[in-house]
This record gives structure tokens, C-alpha cells and sequence, in this order.
């Protein structure tokens, strides 16, 4: 069986690290045809759009893509790739892992959580305006049906992935309509699932205890914005963002991707690090079912970062980014043997 799968370069230093992650997912054993599509900067002046139709269609087709990172202008220009996706395709669970690795230079050793942030609505709604010439208003919008999918998504994760813990972040003490409900849903879907244990944190409060006490914590669901800044803040736990990836789960599509931004100063250099967007493939493969391969693609990671010969600049290393994957593929294949 092969597997139709859309794939997205992105911008800046999205083709090469998706050219890694593509070799390396090859490797697996797992057939997969591959739909090239463009998205990003570079279409914007064809198609007066970073986001062509042609990209939903091709992913409403296949129902899986993997996608490389994608600029997003500050202040002006286009709004966000990321979230026109989520929101068009309501992919409305975001989901960021962040796992230590032996070999990779960071502060802590035993962090394993996973952050699931609702991906649909809060501030990124989109809703803003400016009010005369010295004024601007933003609405956050949250709602029961997004609040209760999602954390229904997360308990289910937890009990699929036999986790113990479901930490519901919020502000819910200041923002009480809106936090308030989100809270409130969380709380009724934790009732379902008794075996997991369920906690309440104030998001500012939570920023403190990743830093104090990371190890403490193992699913943390949570409205849009503070998924967002704290899936960056956990990830600076275990190294970065180069060794984080990232999905966008809805009912019918996903969309598998590394957390990090484009760098569009490394574009053509070829020395980015490209395990975010192979670990990425891993969570891709295991949505697919391919448990067996993803397995074989995760553990040759591990190996490669726990030797340290073949480490990219941001580790510490001088390891171009293809080679890098080659030296997974090569430990793949040594683990087959």
C-alpha cells in the first residue's frame, strides 16, 4: 500500500529540512507518493496569495500533509499560512511534544510532556480592528463546542498513550466569561475519565513551574494564545526548537510540521537542523498507523543525537542538514540488522 500525502516545502530553509525528513521517511520502508505543492512567499506574486486553493484541495484530497515552516509577516501583509490552514481546515488540535534527548545540549534531562493547544479560535480568531487613529481592538473568542473537543481530545490522548496527567492551562481568575468557559469545559469532559488524574493551573503560574519543575508535568491542554507562547517556552527546556515537532489534527485532515520558524537568512546553506521536521514524519506515521516504521525513524533519531558525531551548528555540531539525515538513515539501517 502506498500512501498519497501532500507536501509542502515552505520558505526559507522549509525545502532542505523537508528534503531531510522526505529521504529519511523513504527510508522507513513505508511507500508514500508524494503531491508537491507550493505555498508561502515565493507564490504570493503569481497568485496574489501565500495560500493558493490548489494547496487545501490537494490536502482535502490526501487527508495527511507534511509541511516545512512558512514566513508569516510582522505587523503587515498576510495574517498567518498556519492559521488560515487550521481555521479552513479545522485542524482544531495542535499538538507539540517536547522530549529530552542525550546528546542535545539543555538544561534538563527527563522532560517528556505534550502540550495540546486549540488551534481554532481565542485571539487568533482573527477578529481585530483599529478604532480611530490611537486605538486597535482584538476579540477573543472562545467557545463550548471548540473548548469540550478539545479536551476531549487531550484526555484521549493521555489514555492512548498511557499518560497519567491532564494539566488545564488558563487565566480563567481575570478573563472570567471567556477562560472562565474554557475552564468550565475542561473540567465536565475530566469527569469522564476518572483514571486520569486532573489539575488546574493560572498560566502565569505555569510559566514558572515549566522552568522550576518540568519533569512535574505530562499533557497540558490549553486556549490557542497560551499554547502558543508556552509550547515555545517548553521547547527551550530540551534544546529548542529544532528538535520539536508539531500537528494540526481536525476530524478529516492533518498537518504535520516542526515548530521552528523559516530562517530565511540560512536559506540555500543547507545548515539547519532537520529533526523537528523528521520527528515530525514520526507523529505522521503514527497517525497513519505505521507504528512499526515510526518506531525504526524515532529510535535512529535518538541514536544519531545520542552519539553526537553528526550534530548540526545549533547543537553543537558542523553537520550539514542532509547529511545529518543520512546519518539516520544509516542508523535505521543499522537497526534493522
Amino acid at each position: 500500500m502506498a500512501y498519497n500525502i501532500t507536501l509542502i516545502p515552505g520558505d526559507g530553509i522549509g525545502p532542505e529540512v523537508i528534503k531531510a525528513a522526505r529521504i529519511v521517511l523513504e527510508a522507513s520502508g513505508v511507500k508514500i507518493n508524494w503531491e508537491i505543492v507550493e505555498a508561502g512567499e515565493e507564490v504570493i506574486q503569481k497568485f496574489g496569495t501565500p495560500l493558493p486553493n490548489y494547496v487545501i484541495d490537494s490536502i482535502k484530497k490526501n487527508k495527511v500533509a507534511l509541511k516545512g515552516p512558512i514566513t508569516t509577516p510582522i505587523g503587515t501583509g498576510f495574517r498567518s499560512v498556519n492559521v488560515a490552514l487550521r481555521q479552513t481546515l479545522e485542524l482544531y488540535a495542535n499538538i507539540r511534544p517536547v522530549k529530552s534527548y542525550k546528546g542535545v545540549p539543555s538544561r534538563y534531562s527527563d522532560i517528556d510532556l505534550v502540550i495540546v493547544r486549540e488551534n481554532t479560535e481565542d485571539l487568533y480568531a482573527g477578529i481585530e480592528h483599529k478604532i480611530g487613529e490611537d486605538a486597535a481592538e482584538s476579540i477573543k473568542i472562545i467557545t463550548r463546542k471548540a473548548s469540550e473537543r478539545i479536551a476531549r481530545f487531550a484526555f484521549e490522548l493521555t489514555k492512548r498513550e498511557k499518560r497519567k496527567k491532564v494539566t488545564v492551562v488558563h487565566k480563567a481568575n481575570i478573563m472570567k466569561y471567556t477562560d472562565g468557559l474554557f475552564l468550565e469545559c475542561v473540567r465536565k469532559v475530566s469527569q469522564e475519565y476518572p483514571e486520569i488524574v486532573f489539575e488546574e493551573m493560572i498560566v502565569d503560574a505555569m510559566s514558572m513551574k515549566l522552568v522550576q519543575v518540568p519533569n512535574n508535568y505530562d499533557v497540558l491542554v490549553m486556549p490557542n494564545l497560551y499554547g502558543d507562547i508556552l509550547s515555545d517556552l517548553a521547547a527551550g527546556l530540551v534544546g529548542g526548537l529544532g528538535v520539536v515537532p508539531g500537528a494540526n489534527i481536525g476530524d478529516k485532515e492533518a498537518v504535520f510540521e516542526p515548530v521552528h520558524g523559516s530562517a530565511p537568512k540560512h536559506k540555500g546553506k543547507f545548515i539547519a537542523n532537520p529533526t523537528a521536521t523528521i520527528l515530525a514524519g514520526v507523529m505522521m506515521l503514527k497517525y497513519l498507523g505505521e507504528n512499526k516504521a515510526a518506531d525504526r525513524v524515532g529510535k535512529a533519531v535518538v541514536k544519531v543525537l545520542e552519539e553526537g558525531k553528526y550534530l548540526t551548528r545549533d547543537l553543537g555540531g558542523n553537520t550539514g542538514t542532509i547529511e545529518y539525515a543520512e546519518a539516520v538513515i544509516d542508523a535505521i539501517t543499522k537497526g534493522d540488522k
